[in-house]
């Protein structure tokens, strides 16, 4: 995925400078439109990857350390994640976390329990936060 949004941003940036090449005024707004599409683009691109590296290396930290969550959530036949088995091992991490807010161990495997559950979103905030109490 990121090699399709590299050509994609540079496609995007060539057109760009086509358009703004043209010296017309339409086209140069449809260039410049284009440019801040492409360098918003590149930026969020280097904050994903950024943030894919450090949660990276925060987990291997963790699993040196031994302190991985080892439970498993069933899946489905589908290979969707079985909601109820998921949320029995919610409330064991949450008080993990509510016990010791500053512990970026709970919080990145809070994140681990919800990405196995397909909370996405919860996922990444949980380490997002692991991220900003994290050494």
């Amino acid at each position: 995925m990121t090699v399709l949004l590299v050509v994609y941003i540079v496609l995007v940036g060539q057109r760009a400078v086509a358009f703004v090449a043209t010296g017309i005024p339409v086209g140069i707004g449809i260039g410049v439109a284009l440019i801040v599409v492409a360098v918003v683009g590149a930026l969020l691109l280097v904050l994903e990857l950024r943030f894919g590296v450090r949660i990276t290396r925060l987990g291997a930290r963790l699993e040196r350390d031994g302190g991985v969550p080892d439970d498993v959530v069933p899946v489905r036949p589908s290979g969707r994640p079985d909601r109820s088995a998921a949320d029995d091992l919610f409330p064991r991490y949450r008080a993990a976390v509510e016990a010791d807010p500053s512990d970026w161990r709970a919080w990145y495997r809070l994140g681990v329990v919800y990405d196995a559950a397909g909370d996405r979103k919860r996922a990444r905030a949980a380490m997002r936060t692991a991220l900003t109490h994290a050494p």
